[in-house]
């Protein structure tokens, strides 16, 4: 795999008051809209913008309070409390402890509230639990349940109140699910890797409800980041008797057994937004994934005035009209949007004067994108016939011996011209903003203290990615690991690499070998981003070397079916992928690195064909 992007680092223009989501690199958090502040008038100038931000850095430093709604106010703006935005794909399910895609967490975190959350200064507070305390040997934490949350219908009706239970019951059931999530409780909580592999009890599980307003976590070991944890989705509570009603059971073999009859099994469907309770800041009131998602203002939420906007709609858009699109924005039936060349919205910006106003560049993340090659490919069509590969049988017997020479693997990773690649979207002024160059975010955690190791002190305060890219250079590896460069590269080595594998292949393979890229063609930006590709590789390493070969998905649906929701990589449609990313779950590293453990246990190897 070779990381390519990072999110955001784009000429934006937007009405939307910056930190007003939880301001956290990790977690789910940062998708819960319900502190946003939106200007109901204009866009935001960038001398606002920046005045708004100095205020949030000083109350983060205890100096002062963030009000964007009141300094909006006080600059002639009224206040929007109905958002709209787009979506291009809509959860497949309501139940978001049976899924571990982003796509079906992103809108429904917004209606359900862990046990603790983080704020818009970055700081973690009470949600479902008011207290929490923690044993002296870091083994043991109780969190002392809210008393009076309740679960409410999709209609605003009260369903029941939120207890211990309902928590103990969500992590039961994210273990019975084994949909993805998992994986990241095995090694933490007490008696897991047990339940899930050795047929252990679930009474010997260390996640229990000691009574209604008391629940007990026990761990495997003390875990300095567990804390952080806590505001991920595997973490969420799930109406017990709501559950039940609706066919749900517990136990591994049970829930499979009952989840595969449709008659009785009715809870979490996408296609019902009653067959859910919700406990969060908004109610699901509408669900089409061909139209529409709404959700509206709890009315039965326990903290209302945190809830600064009444509504979120999202609009299903392919991305085929970007000029309406644009016009929208403007019109403000939609809150920004980002200025890209490929779509034609940054030239339509600078025609307009909106650019020269308002434009700003939006802040990268911690989430990595990257570049898969898919080592074990088993799937040349999808089931309806789209995205067909041209490949012959021999050419992909062919491209898979090759893509087993680890040398070939590093001809292609240094052969791709990322800068050129991002630069159709991002534009050539920014085609470095959001580069990756590490699957981790090199700025993710920093030393505590100084570190001295081989007789090389590492001050306090060093981060993670300049560690990492020390320890590269001793190895002798060209890669640079800082974000905001192309460092991965180099034609040159690349060329030297291919030299190497065509040697170590001989005649077992007949070139050119084909690599197969799907992408979505409604998508500008997507299009043009495919052949940069295609241009970058078969320019480093010579068309007679390396083809590659643009397969068109042209839905949406398609797309994701080939890349994004495969299984494994023997179904995964490609042998080249760079749609996958991975946001972290919790405050340490080994969120990202643990996703590409050996053995079947990562979420990510499977991705790349690995097992």
């Amino acid at each position: 795999m070779i990381p390519t992007t990072t999110q955001n680092g784009a000429y934006t223009i937007s009405r939307i008051a910056p930190r007003t989501v939880p301001y956290v690199q990790w977690g789910n958090d940062d998708d819960r809209w319900k502190g946003t502040i939106i200007s109901g008038d204009t866009f935001l100038t960038p001398a606002e913008r920046d005045e708004l931000l100095d205020q949030w850095a000083k109350a983060v430093k205890g100096e002062g309070t963030y009000d964007p709604a009141a300094y909006l106010i006080s600059k002639g703006h009224t206040i929007n409390k109905d958002y709209k935005t787009t979506f291009s794909t809509a959860p497949v399910t309501l139940d978001t402890l049976n899924t571990s895609s982003q796509s079906d967490t992103e809108i429904l975190v917004n209606c359900t509230d862990n046990l603790v959350q983080y704020n818009n200064l970055g700081q973690m507070i009470p949600a479902c639990a008011e207290s929490w305390s923690v044993s002296d040997d870091g083994l043991v934490y109780t969190f002392n349940i809210r008393k009076g949350a309740t679960w409410s219908t999709s209609e605003g009706t009260v369903y029941a109140e939120v207890k211990a239970k309902d928590f103990e019951a969500g992590f039961h059931h994210m273990l019975d699910a084994q949909a993805g999530l998992e994986w990241l409780v095995q090694g933490v909580i007490a008696g897991v890797n047990e339940y899930l592999l050795e047929g252990g009890s679930w009474d010997a599980v260390g996640y229990k409800a000691v009574d209604d307003y008391t629940l007990q976590i026990t761990l495997e070991e003390p875990k300095s980041y567990f804390m952080t944890m806590l505001t991920y989705s595997c973490f969420a509570p799930i109406c017990e008797s709501f559950y039940l009603a609706h066919g749900g059971v517990f136990g591994i073999e049970e829930y499979a057994a009952a989840y595969n009859d449709t008659n009785a099994y009715t809870y979490g469907k996408a296609t019902d937004v009653s067959s859910q309770v919700y406990n969060g800041a908004f109610l699901l009131q509408q669900l089409n994934d061909a139209s529409i998602i709404k959700i509206v203002k709890n009315p039965n939420y326990y903290d209302p005035e945190s809830v600064k906007i009444d509504s979120i709609t999202w609009i299903y858009d392919n991305g085929e009209n970007m000029a309406q699109f644009y016009k929208d924005v403007c019109d403000g039936v939609y809150a920004g949007c980002g200025l890209t060349s490929a779509s034609g919205t940054l030239e339509w910006a600078k025609a307009d004067g909106n650019f020269d106003k308002y434009h700003y560049i939006s802040d990268t993340t911690s989430t990595s994108y990257f570049g898969g090659l898919n080592l074990n490919r088993g799937t040349y069509a999808l089931a309806s016939g789209a995205c067909a590969s041209v490949q012959t049988e021999a050419q992909k017997i062919d491209t898979h011996t090759a893509l087993m020479n680890k040398n070939f693997r590093k001809a292609v990773q240094y052969a791709f011209d990322k800068a050129t690649y991002n630069a159709v979207s991002r534009g050539a002024d920014l085609a470095l903003t959001n580069l990756r160059n590490m699957y981790t975010h090199p700025e993710f955690v920093q030393l505590a203290e100084d570190v001295t190791f081989e007789g090389q002190t590492f001050v306090a305060g060093t981060m993670y990615g300049e560690l990492v890219q020390y320890f590269l250079d001793k190895m002798g590896c060209e890669v640079q690991v800082a974000d905001g460069i192309d460092g991965w590269y180099h034609p040159e080595e690349a060329k030297k690499y291919l030299e190497a594998a065509k040697a170590e292949l001989g005649d077992s393979v007949t070139y050119p070998i084909n690599i197969d890229v799907v992408y979505y063609s409604p998508s500008a930006t997507q299009t043009a981003q495919a052949q940069a590709y295609k241009q970058s590789l078969e320019g480093v390493l010579g068309a007679e070397n390396v083809t590659v070969n643009l397969i068109e998905a042209t839905t949406s649906a398609d797309f994701y079916a080939c890349g994004y929701r495969a299984s494994n990589g023997e179904a995964g449609l490609f042998d080249m992928f760079y749609g996958s990313g991975w946001g972290p779950d919790f405050g340490d590293p080994c969120t990202y690195l643990d996703t590409f453990r050996g053995n079947g246990a990562g979420y990510m190897t499977k991705v790349i064909g690995l097992f």
